[in-house]
């Protein structure tokens, strides 16, 4: 336990030095920002925005309408077996998260590799060869699963490498908790580290008489992780949560110039008839919003299901918005919807204090003439 405080302590310090370094980045409005954007004063921005009543109101209205649907639920814990059902149903996933983790990195790291990009599309270096082959040959090893947990610490201390003279790797962010999380869980199945552990494992079989790296590499470094995989799913929430505040406040609220610029593109106030700036402002408050909640672990997979919404209307609501850069943001989240908030989150706090979802469902059920096991689920709903 005290090594895994030290552990998150060195994460802690890690993402503070990371989120100093984004004020010098570019953000993923670039993407999608029509040419001859002009930028616009962020304090003369944010002081006309709040100085507008319906503005002021709308944003008023949708936080206690926020606060009061939270307390609402912790007090009437409606669809207790519905939700139940579904912690269940993800939690029957969790054999399979090393899969959905090395999809997440591997597939956007393939393209990239095609591409010629590192990482971001906004990051091209003058070697393209190079670039191609880093990404190509990660993103295969780690879809296969092939010496998984090596190729996403390699990948890793790459990115790490390249952040100081490139700061727009910021843009992928999420690839730091993924790759870490991939390290943590490994391989999982299926994949080729599986298949080759079983055939090592195996007496019988001729792989087992020479096996050049299991016994040697792998199974050493996978016991040397072990106490720390419990940490997957903090390591998840934080770094999915850093992304969702970098794209709040970095691109939207710190760039309304670019943000306006968007909004007309896709004449996005024909939808939602409002001022143009509240359109801005209300999508950086949501995505800050579910940033710290997800940090905070608190209803975790509640609001990863939000996360997951607000991906997939950006992408379908913005045609030409670069779809495969966003790929390791879906899985991730998705990863979150299986593992929950884990340790050291409001979600855990909860599940000593408040009634689960299964315990309420089980109550309301009636009583039965077994004894029931005690849910510690958390209640990250």
């Amino acid at each position: 336990m005290h090594t895994n405080r030290r552990l998150l302590g060195v994460c802690a310090t890690f993402v503070a030095i990371l989120v100093a370094l984004v004020g010098s980045a570019t953000a993923h409005v670039e993407y999608v920002t029509p040419p001859g954007s002009q930028p616009a004063n962020v304090v003369d921005f944010l002081v006309a925005a709040f100085t507008t009543p319906f503005i002021v109101g709308t944003l008023l209205v949708g936080f206690v309408a926020t606060l009061a649907g939270i307390g609402g639920y912790l007090y009437l814990r409606p669809f207790p077996a519905d939700i139940a059902a579904f912690r269940a149903a993800m939690d029957d996933y969790r054999d399979l998260l090393g899969w959905l983790l090395r999809l997440s990195m591997g597939m956007p790291l393939i393209a990239a590799g095609f591409e010629g990009y590192l990482f971001s599309p906004s990051v091209t270096l003058p070697y393209p060869t190079a670039l191609r082959l880093f990404g190509i040959s990660v993103g295969f090893f780690l879809l296969f699963g092939l010496a998984t947990r090596v190729t996403a610490v390699w990948a890793l201390f790459v990115y790490l490498v390249t952040l100081p003279s490139h700061p727009e790797l910021l843009l992928a962010f999420e690839y730091v908790p993924g790759l870490l999380a991939v390290a943590l869980v490994g391989g999982g199945r299926p994949s080729a580290d599986a298949v080759i552990a079983r055939m090592a494992d195996d007496d019988k079989t001729l792989y087992s008489q020479f096996d050049p790296f299991y016994r040697r590499l792998a199974v050493p470094f996978a016991e040397r992780v072990k106490p720390y995989k419990e940490l997957a799913p903090v390591i998840l929430r934080v770094g999915i949560g850093i992304a969702f505040i970098y794209l709040g406040i970095a691109q939207k609220l710190m760039r309304p110039g670019e943000a306006l610029a968007v909004v007309e593109k896709y004449d996005l106030t024909a939808i939602v008839p409002v001022d143009p700036a509240l359109w801005v402002i209300g999508a950086g408050l949501t995505e800050t919003l579910v940033g710290v909640m997800l940090i905070a672990g608190a209803f975790t997979r509640g609001f990863s299901l939000v996360a997951f919404g607000l991906f997939t209307t950006t992408l379908f609501g913005l045609p030409d918005d670069p779809v495969v850069a966003h790929i390791s943001l879906f899985g991730l989240v998705s990863a979150l919807l299986i593992t929950g908030s884990g340790p050291y989150s409001v979600d855990h706090w909860f599940a000593e204090r408040v009634r689960t979802a299964k315990q309420v469902a089980k109550r309301e059920a009636g009583p039965t003439t077994e004894r029931e096991p005690v849910d510690e689920t958390p209640t990250d709903d």
